[in-house]
Parts: C-alpha cells; structure tokens; sequence
C-alpha cells in the first residue's frame, strides 16, 4: 500500500485541476495525494479556478498567444509561414495528450487527477492562455512553432514521467502559486485547506496568533498560507535541505512576506530560536518502506528525503511529536499531516489520543495535539 503518500503526494498545479498531499491517490496510491486540491475542477470541459488569500491567478496570465481563425486577421507573412499540420488547434492537441496519458498510464498526483486536466493545464500553460478558461481556445488555430512547443511538453510528460510542476517550474495550492522546479517536493498538502480556515475551530482568535512554527517547510508554501491567513503571526520556518530553501526564499520573496517569515536551515527544532509557539504546523516526510519501494515514476523526479519515513513512516513523526511539548505555548496545538499513515500513527503514540481534523481526503489525514497533552510526554 502506498498509504504513506497522502500528504506529501497529489495536489497542486495549476488553478485548473484538484489535487492533495505529500504522496499520490487511491488506497495504495492515496498516500501519494495526502494534500489537497491545487486546481479546481472542470465545469463543463474548462477549468473553474477559484482564489483563496492572495491568489497567484490575477494579472499573471497572458490574455493570448493562440490565433482564432476567422477572428484575428493574420499578417500576410504569417499565413504565409503556416504550414499543414495534423494537429492545428488546441482542440487537437488536448484530444492527442489525452490519448497518449492514458495509453501510457501516466500517473497524477501531483496537481491533477487525471489525463484531461494534466492536458489541459499544460497545453494552456505552454501557450500563456488564462488556466481558468479552456473553451474559448479549443478552436484556435496554432502556429507551428506554438504546436512544436506543445508536443515537446507532451512528449517530455510521457517519455521522462517528469511530474507537469516540475516542466512548468509552478505549483498550485488552494489559489496560490509557487516556484518549483527539481529538489524541492511539489506542493500539496491537505494542510493547505485547514490553514485557509484558519484552523477553525481548534483556534477561536486568529488575529491572536502572533507566533508560528512551520516544520519540513519545502517550498515555503505552508509557511506562506499560515502566514497570509494569521494577519498578525511571524512564521519561524524549518528545512534541512539547502536546494529547497533556496526556493523557499524565491517564494517568499514573491510574495513579498521576508519580514513576516523566517527561514532556518536546521534538523526540526534544532538550531531555531528558543521560544514557544501558539501553533507548530508540519507536512513532514512520512512514506513508509513499503511504499516507497513502489513509488510511481513520477514520484523518483522528487527528493526521496522529503518522503521517506523509515520503515512505518513515523520516524521524523515521532522526533517532531516527542519534542513538541517543550517548544509550544500552555495553549499551542501541534497539527501534523501524515496521508494515510493513520494506522501507524495510531500505534506509534498508544498514550496519546490524537484529534483527527476533517479534509478533502477524509477524517485521518491530519491529527492534533494539544500542549496539554504533550507536556512532559515521554519518549516510549
């Protein structure tokens, strides 16, 4: 079973399509979606996007690159130029893309959830045309540079099992969009939708929370979302890996929150300020043994260390949860995602009664802790 990959594997493109987590979908393979929707879903063959905080989506979108036939006169020399292809709108590049994903049993999970919406984000991505409007396109005439340019993307999706994030360098999560490219884990977390409710109703006063502590940050995504959606929190975010923080600060930096998050290069807690935090939010590396020697293609495309677990996936769990009650506030909750991982969550905390939190994926998803209960917690 790849029930480890839940949070850490599906979800996030573009504003076209859902997905969730660190890992994936299905029972085997939800553990490679443990997160949540990036996209949003089709309405009636186009993409409805929807914004959440500060969407990425507004003014970032080319309003178009494609020629309508019959609606933009064409410069002689570029009628000219046009040659006969069997493939001349987007119409049929969507219809061949789907085609070829699906007979090659490409998987997603990484932003989208199937063959349609993965086609459509990319051919609409490659083209500069808005992600959130796919009909008004489909019959537009391409050039043939613009058609060479689309089936390069297609034909690297397939014959490299490159996840679309990684080809487009962009990630969605919930509305908002973020840099990636190779050696940083792609966004997608079921997190993403409880930070946008702010955590309700486990916190009561969010213009309270002045102090957040985001574990395993990746891109930065989460550590953005808490600190957009906290108007009044500074965000201590933790990494260990140096490629990832490297993009982390690039996203942070474009959403111009530098003064608002801080970075740490460190292993969890250690090496970060000694001070306690209302909230410690974390989509740690949780893919078990099992299932990491089964991961689909696309997942190998991604750093191994911000999935693997160990053999039940709670090894990095385990050091975040045994430590978290000397590092939170008398009232601080800690809010773990861990896919599907919730059987061995269970069994790796037997003295504690872990809070399940209600997402997209289900209702053992994510678990919460209380100071209370984690003040002087002993490593079993």
């Amino acid at each position: 079973m790849l029930c480890a990959l839940s949070g850490r594997e599906t979800t996030g493109l573009s504003p076209i399509l859902p997905v969730p987590g660190r890992h994936g979908t299905s029972d085997a393979l939800a553990c490679l979606t443990g997160s949540v929707p990036l996209l949003t879903k089709p309405v009636s063959g186009a993409f409805l996007c929807y914004h959440i905080g500060h969407s990425a989506l507004s003014g970032h979108f080319p309003q178009q690159t494609a020629v309508f036939a019959g609606n933009f006169p064409l410069e002689q020399h570029a009628m000219n130029t046009l040659q006969a292809h069997p493939f001349s709108t987007v119409r049929d590049l969507l219809r061949y893309a789907v085609t070829r994903f699906t007979r090659e049993k490409l998987f997603f999970g990484h932003g989208s959830e199937n063959a349609f919406d993965e086609a459509a984000y990319l051919i609409l991505h490659t083209l500069s045309l808005p992600l959130d409007r796919l009909e008004p396109f489909l019959d537009a005439t391409l050039l043939p540079e613009e058609t060479e340019a689309v089936m390069t993307i297609i034909d690297r999706r397939v014959t490299e099992r490159i996840p679309a994030a990684y080809l487009t360098n962009e990630a969605w999560l919930q509305g908002y969009s973020f840099y990636v490219e190779r050696g940083v884990i792609i966004p997608r977390s079921f997190l993403a939708e409880l930070i946008v409710e702010q955590f309700a109703p486990w916190v009561s006063d969010p213009d309270g929370i002045t102090d957040i502590l985001e574990l395993c940050t990746g891109s930065g995504c989460l550590a953005i979302m808490l600190a957009d959606r906290f108007a009044n929190a500074t965000v201590d975010a933790v990494e260990l890996s140096p490629a990832a923080l490297g993009i982390a600060q690039t996203n942070i930096n474009r959403y111009g929150m530098k003064d608002r998050i801080q970075l740490h290069h460190a292993d969890l807690y250690d090496g970060i300020p000694e001070k306690r935090y209302q909230l410690i939010v974390t989509n740690p590396p949780y893919v078990n043994q099992s299932s990491m020697d089964t991961l689909p293609p696309e997942y190998l495309h991604e750093p191994q260390m911000a999935l693997a677990g160990g053999f039940d996936g709670m090894d990095i769990v385990r050091r975040i949860v045994y430590t978290a009650g000397e590092r939170l506030t008398d009232d601080g909750l800690l809010i773990v995602e861990i896919g599907n991982e919730a059987e061995n969550a269970m069994a790796a905390f037997p003295e504690l009664e872990l809070t399940w939190l209600s997402t997209s994926g289900g209702d053992d998803r994510v678990f919460l802790l209380t100071a209370g209960q984690l003040k002087g917690l002993k490593k079993a």
